[in-house]
Order: structure tokens, then C-alpha cells, then sequence
């Protein structure tokens, strides 16, 4: 075959490929469900996951994750409210996925090998991470979990979390017993009447627990170990590419939003007069930015202006705005001494 043939045939199959994928974005069948549907199906909590997926006072939800479903919802859909959130545990919240109850989980989810080539799921890019750890009451005089022997571990069940505290309370050789709770109230009951010496949960959600939920705070300590280092990511169905890229995009806007410093309050004004090329993207001044997923070009425009970026989110949620001052730490953005990233906006 010539140059000139080889170079033709190689056009020929690029220009297929870039069909077939403008294609596969246009006709995701989650897409076109959710569409028809007018409304989007997200994960909750059977209860109130503090700071991620809780219900207020009002019976509203509310919360980091809450947040995100809305983003979605608002990409998707134009309406931050056209979404209906299925309270859920946690053992079910992959049955619910696979049956087409909830159309995305997001949920505090860990990004595992086995939940992504057993369980017929997909992950997004991470955009939060934290381990697991474990609460004791100071009076146990322990820093560590070598002091552990014979304890009492209290944990969620359905949850990341037993494996890998039993796992590693199991490689430093403590014997202990683990019991486990449907409801995060039900772990908290039981730990604050003492039956439980060790409250084994993930870190970000502890330290929230603690500051709030625990009477006596200051008499309780999260032990020094950190058990785990663990991606949280939104999970979906396999099969749907065009809807991976769909959340994988709605949560790389929102980081980038951050990066750029794209504000829900300075949204219109770097629309009317974008600073740089990436913004033009971004804000859809620049043609591109729906057309490739399906959506219109405005879309991350939209979501950003309702619900501001991800450290606004995080803010409001998690941070100084919230009831529970978490420090951003290892969740803030890698230019800030975190580990939060989003792809590249070409």
C-alpha cells in the first residue's frame, strides 16, 4: 500500500472513529432515558450521611454529594429540582443501579477492583478522597489500633469500610469483634452507649460525626492510623459510554470552574468577556462544549451559575459555610496543596 493510500485509509478510519464516538454521546440510552423521563434518579441514604447526603429539618435533602446529583440534573436538564433522590443503604445501592432504579450513585463511593470488573459498574474520575479510620473514646488511652486487643469494632454495614479495618486489625495480629449497623444512627447509638469500643468508619465522615453528632466531642479522638487511601467516584452502569463522559465532564467542569476562578457570582461577567480560550470553552462562548456529550453548549454555564464550582460546593457543604469546618486538606486542588484534578478542556 502507498504513502498516499495508507495515509487515505487512516483518515478514513479516524474520521469513522470520530463519528462513531459524536455518535455514541448522542444516542446514550441513559441520556435519552433521563430526558424522556424529565427527571434524573440519584442515590440517598437510608438516613443522614453528614455532610454528604442528609436530610435537613425541612425533610430536604441536602449535602456534598446532594449537590453534585444537582449539578447533573441541571446539566442535564436545565432545573437543579428535576431530580429525584432514592434513599437507599448501602448494600443497596449497586442492586438499585443495575435495576434502573437510580440512574447514577453518588454516594461517598470507593473506586474498588472488584466493584468495577464483578459488579458490571463504572466509575468517574475521583473527586473526593479520604481512608478509612477509627473513633475511640480518649479514657481507652490508646493512639493507635495496636491497643484494639479484644475490642469491640462498630461499622456500617454494606460498606468498604469492614474489609478494611478487619483486614488490617488482622495483619497487626488484634483479635476483636465486628458488629455491624444498617443506619449511621444505629453505629452512633451504639458507640455513644458504649457498645462498641472502636466506631470504624470513612475518615471525612468521622471527623464530621465527631464534631456534631457525638456529645462530648472533645472526650473522643480519631486514632492515628489511616487504614486506606480511598478514590470517590461516581458509579454508573457499563455499557453507557456517552453517560460516563457525561458525569465524567459535569464533575471535571466543576474543578475546573475552580482552577480558572469561574465563580457562580462572576459567570456572567467571564461569559460577556471571557479571559482566555478555556473559559470561552467552558462557558460554552465557544461552540463545542455541549455537542460532544449530547447536551447543549450551555450547559456547564448553567450548572456553575446555580451551584456554584467545586470548592463553593465543598464550601457550603463541608467547609467554613457548613456546620462542620472540615479542613479541605488532601480534597482541595492539586495547584493548592491537594490532590483534585480535572482533564484537560481542549
Amino acid at each position: 500500500m502507498s504513502f498516499i493510500k495508507g495515509w487515505a485509509a487512516s483518515a478514513v478510519i479516524a474520521a469513522g472513529l470520530a463519528t462513531a464516538s459524536t455518535s455514541a454521546h448522542a444516542e446514550s440510552a441513559t441520556l435519552k432515558t433521563v430526558q424522556d423521563r424529565g427527571t434524573l434518579l440519584c442515590s440517598g441514604h437510608n438516613g443522614s450521611y453528614f455532610g454528604f447526603v442528609e436530610v435537613n429539618d425541612k425533610n430536604e435533602w441536602k449535602g456534598f454529594d446532594i449537590d453534585l446529583c444537582r449539578a447533573l440534573t441541571v446539566a442535564i436538564l436545565g432545573d437543579p429540582d428535576k431530580n429525584q433522590i432514592v434513599p437507599l443503604s448501602w448494600a443497596q445501592r449497586f442492586p438499585a443501579l443495575q435495576s434502573g432504579d437510580v440512574d447514577v450513585v453518588i454516594k461517598a463511593t470507593g473506586w474498588t477492583m472488584g466493584r468495577d470488573t464483578e459488579l458490571g459498574l463504572q466509575f468517574s474520575l475521583p473527586y473526593f478522597f479520604g481512608g478509612a479510620q477509627l473513633l475511640v473514646r480518649k479514657e481507652l488511652g490508646i493512639e493507635t489500633a495496636d491497643g484494639l486487643e479484644g475490642g469491640v469494632v462498630c461499622v456500617q454495614a454494606g460498606t468498604t469500610i469492614e474489609r478494611i479495618v478487619a483486614d488490617h486489625l488482622k495483619t497487626i495480629a488484634i483479635e476483636h469483634e465486628m458488629v455491624s449497623f444498617e443506619k449511621t444512627a444505629e453505629v452512633i447509638a451504639a458507640y455513644t452507649s458504649g457498645r462498641c469500643d472502636a466506631y470504624a468508619a470513612w475518615g471525612p465522615s468521622l471527623a464530621v460525626i465527631r464534631a456534631t453528632q457525638i456529645e462530648g466531642a472533645d472526650e473522643h479522638m480519631i486514632l492515628q492510623d489511616k487504614l486506606s487511601s480511598e478514590p470517590i467516584s461516581a458509579a454508573m452502569r457499563q455499557g453507557d459510554e456517552g453517560w460516563v463522559d457525561i458525569v465524567n465532564w459535569m464533575l471535571a467542569a466543576l474543578i475546573k470552574a475552580e482552577e480558572l476562578g469561574v465563580t457562580s457570582e462572576n459567570v456572567e461577567a467571564m461569559t460577556a468577556n471571557p479571559p482566555n480560550p478555556t473559559v470561552a470553552r467552558l462557558l460554552g462562548v465557544d461552540e463545542g462544549m455541549g455537542s460532544r456529550l449530547g447536551l447543549r453548549d450551555t450547559w456547564a454555564r448553567e450548572m456553575i451559575a446555580t451551584m456554584g464550582n467545586m470548592g463553593e460546593i465543598y464550601h457550603r457543604n463541608l467547609g467554613e459555610g457548613s456546620p462542620y469546618k472540615l479542613p479541605r486538606g488532601l480534597n482541595n486542588l492539586w495547584s493548592e496543596g491537594g490532590v483534585i484534578y480535572a482533564p484537560i478542556l481542549d
